[in-house]
């Protein structure tokens, strides 16, 4: 389907062009990165820009590197780059294992971790390693740069605190001083271009402090302080495990729609937490359970 739609086109050579462009049409303008959810938008008549900004062609935005113990990924890299990146694969395990779970191959080419986030769907796949991690959102506009951590970035379904005349540069994720693995569960329904009908993130750290994240069942991903204060406070025991898991109940608020019902989604991210926290007790103690190799199988986790 064509996008039946008219609306101009630029595709500046630099980050300082892509800014005077959104400075000078205000509201009126949309970025095209990798396009696999506005192009979509754009067909159904939903938000349509008076010009559409392409900016695939600013090298600068397509980085993935280690600087001054930050994890730095580009507002290019697209969740293929993200599975052959060796320095993702070794820092941040649970963002490759989640990358790994967009989609198909012909998706994760095109469509960009940045643009995940700015998209803000509620089943998005980067929110949940992203929140376990801290990470900060970096912005550039004409009237400067501003940094909005990850836990103060979604308002509400399909809404960020992005401000219409800014661009995202790049997401920044620090680097513990502590050991730490994670782990990346998604529910869905068969091997493919499903969406996620939940997603829990769970990254532990050799102190025994747990951070834990939940996705698709709220209308904007979650981080759960209770749940990791009383982790932290009691430890891994099988009976704190399975306290723990009863509060997800009073954590999230899942709907019932035409993927899953509300409590097949709470039944399955206790199952799910439960299943992350064991595998990133598993990876802490022996690293060696990571597979080296920089690829990811996807696997579709199948209900109880």
């Amino acid at each position: 389907m064509a996008i039946p739609y008219e609306f101009g086109y630029q595709k500046p050579a630099t980050l300082q062009e892509a800014i005077a462009l959104l400075a000078e049409h205000d509201k009126n303008a949309r970025i095209l990165a990798g396009g696999t959810d506005l192009v979509n938008e754009l067909k159904q008549g939903f938000r349509v820009p008076e010009i559409l900004i392409d900016i695939k062609g600013i090298t600068e935005l397509k980085n993935i590197q280690l600087v001054d113990d930050q994890l730095e990924i580009g507002a290019l890299v697209t969740f293929s780059e993200i599975l052959h990146s060796k320095i993702l694969h070794d820092n941040a395990y649970i963002l490759f294992e989640a990358a790994g779970l967009v989609a198909s191959n012909g998706v994760r080419n095109r469509a960009t971790m940045v643009g995940n986030i700015c998209s803000a769907v509620a089943c998005m796949d980067s929110a949940s390693p992203l929140l376990v991690h801290d990470a900060v959102i970096h912005l550039i506009s004409s009237q400067g740069e501003r940094n909005v951590p990850i836990q103060k970035w979604f308002d509400d379904n399909r809404k960020t605190t992005i401000r219409p005349n800014e661009l995202v540069t790049h997401v920044s994720i620090p680097i513990p001083k502590v050991k730490y693995a994670g782990a990346y569960q998604k529910m869905m329904r068969y091997s493919g271009e499903d969406l996620s009908q939940a997603n829990v993130g769970v990254l532990l750290f050799a102190d025994n402090t747990v951070h834990v994240a939940f996705g698709s069942v709220g209308p904007i991903p979650k981080r759960s302080p209770k749940i990791e204060n009383l982790l932290k406070a009691k430890g891994l025991s099988a009976d704190t495990i399975e306290e723990a898991k009863q509060m997800i109940e009073k954590v999230i608020a899942p709907i019932t729609d035409v993927r899953a019902s509300k409590e097949y989604r709470l039944h399955m991210c206790k199952v799910m937490f439960v299943r992350a926290l064991n595998t990133a007790q598993a990876r802490i103690k022996k690293p060696k359970l990571i597979t080296k190799k920089l690829h990811y199988e996807k696997k579709c986790l199948q209900s109880e």
